[in-house]
């Protein structure tokens, strides 16, 4: 599954390609279905092979890559083209999911831009041939769940486990050196840095601030709400918790996390020489670039002591200068002071919406859909590892608590409201704020709407995953999100499903991001 590290495509001798067609995607296992029950139930209402179509991509590569290597997005132009073709001219509704809504960012400005970088279908082509866009489990800003994988392969499920068996995943019993081949698999696929966060400190936050306010029950009942809110003045649960600082996605030791930021001496990483060879690494079957960074590199980053959105990319292009070198050629991070600026043809600014404008197709719809109600990756608090062979010098430090039931500090995570996977503020931004209405984003005013999914687990054994599931993957079976696609599929509109669908507080969270818009 690794890419060559140097192209992000093939490597000598290898080929591995994307299964096409509706058994694409629609069970990831037997029994574990992913796209099976939309796909059955838009069946119902008279979808076929000829109305329906799975645009299958290798999710490894570059979103420019997948055109260059499979020509992914020509087929998908095409594919499109035909169904509006053959059907009367009824435009097509795109249901992404995931990185998925990303690539289709990346699309919509490839389609339009002239040849040879894009598709050369004019600025009119998404007008003539698209509906609406019905973005699922949307990362528009990122996720802060990619950083920690590409800092120290590693999540909040993967660092409890670590935790309880601590040498079953590392080399200490048997000798697989797991993480290390997990990481330097990973580093050659450059869709990752699709999903780093976008919009530096000021969509995530600073040392002291952050959109989500720092005060959150973190307790899944607490979570929970029963109530929509339609409007900019909904209230949280904040009860009696401590604020916790979001903006710092890294912090090293849960005391820095927690300090204001005039009590923390921090030293740049950023001129210290790189160099010379870690400790215990000399026998290293897999080597990743920590291993030629130097102790006192590693040290020098547990120094800085604590990165926000805006610092994170100096510390991947730090640790990760391979992978990020590779990344800055196909993606971009920042936010545009010019959108007419001639650079933002570039395909690297297509996948990031505070870098593009939306298509010219006012007749158009954007939704974002996503589940709420579950406590979501935010930040962490890491340590310095013990010094062992091949060893990942960072580690989530799963001994960092807040110390009661509703804090949103379990195993070394802080948590905030989400789908498990992408924060609401990530979700629910741009079609909040960002597009709402006419915007530099949003030119032509294209109707943007929200659709929450209040999680609810599956109440028995029956349910399966559950037919009210707000999670990141769950929720394509979700009753309430597969009605929604159904009716609009079926001609109905934003208006006609009644508009927004809030449970959260994206809209208060929204007004607190100062964006020129």
């Amino acid at each position: 599954m690794s890419l060559d590290n140097e192209t992000g495509l093939d490597p000598p001798g290898i080929r591995v390609r994307p299964v096409s067609g509706l058994v694409a995607a629609d069970y990831f296992a037997a029994g574990y279905f992913v796209w099976a029950v939309l796909i059955a139930n838009l069946a119902q209402i008279g979808y076929e092979e000829k109305t329906m179509y799975m645009a299958a991509y290798d999710w490894r590569l570059s979103f420019q890559n997948t055109e260059v290597r499979d020509q992914t997005l020509s087929r998908i132009k095409s594919n499109i083209e035909l169904m509006v073709a053959t059907n009367g001219g009824k435009k097509v509704v795109v249901i992404p999911h995931s990185m998925g809504v990303l690539y289709f960012l990346h699309f919509m400005k490839w389609v339009e831009a002239p040849v040879p970088m894009g598709g050369g279908g004019g600025s009119d082509w998404c007008a003539k041939h698209i509906k609406a866009v019905m973005n699922i489990g949307a990362p528009f800003l990122g996720v802060p769940k990619s950083v920690s994988g590409l800092f120290s392969i590693e999540a909040r499920d993967i660092a409890i486990a670590r935790a309880f068996a601590p040498g079953f995943l590392d080399k200490d019993v048997f000798g697989l050196q797991t993480f290390q081949h997990l990481m330097r698999m990973t580093r050659t696929w450059d869709s990752t840095m699709s999903m780093i966060p976008k919009g530096g400190d000021t969509i995530w936050g600073g040392l002291d601030w952050s959109p989500e306010g720092g005060s959150f029950n973190c307790s899944a009942k607490k979570l929970k709400n029963n109530g929509t809110r339609t409007g900019h003045n909904a209230n949280s649960n904040l009860g009696n918790m401590k604020s916790v600082n979001y903006g710092r996605i890294i912090s090293f030791g849960k005391d820095v996390a927690e300090a204001h930021s005039s009590k923390i001496e921090r030293v740049d990483f950023r001129d210290v020489m790189k160099g010379g060879k870690l400790a215990n690494s000399s026998n290293c079957d897999i080597w990743t670039e920590y291993h030629e960074m130097g102790n006192g590199a590693i040290k020098a980053v547990a120094d800085y002591k604590v990165y926000t959105a805006g610092s994170i990319l100096d510390l991947l292009h730090f640790v990760a200068p391979k992978l990020m070198a590779r990344g800055g050629a196909h993606f971009s991070y920042g936010i545009a002071d010019n959108l007419d600026d001639p650079k933002y043809e570039h395909y690297k600014y297509w996948s990031n919406p505070l870098e593009t404008k939306l298509p010219s197709a006012p007749d158009m719809e954007i939704y974002s859909m996503y589940g709420v109600g579950i406590p979501t990756e935010r930040a962490y608090v890491y340590k310095l590892t013990t010094a062992t062979d091949c060893y990942i010098p960072f580690q989530i430090d799963t001994s960092a608590e807040g110390g009661s039931e509703g804090s949103c500090l379990k195993g070394g995570v802080f948590s905030v409201d989400g789908d498990e996977t992408v924060p609401v503020l990530s979700a629910g931004f741009m079609c909040a704020k960002g597009w709402r209405g006419k915007t530099r984003f949003n030119p032509s005013g294209i109707r943007t709407y929200i659709r929450e999914y209040n999680h609810a687990p599956p109440s028995n054994l029956l349910e399966g995953r559950g037919t009210q599931s707000g999670a990141h993957v769950d929720i394509m079976g979700n009753f309430a999100l597969i009605e929604d696609i159904i009716r609009v599929a079926a001609g109905a509109t934003g208006q006609d499903l009644g508009g927004d669908r809030v449970y959260s507080d994206i809209f208060k969270w929204s007004e607190r991001i100062n964006l020129q818009l």
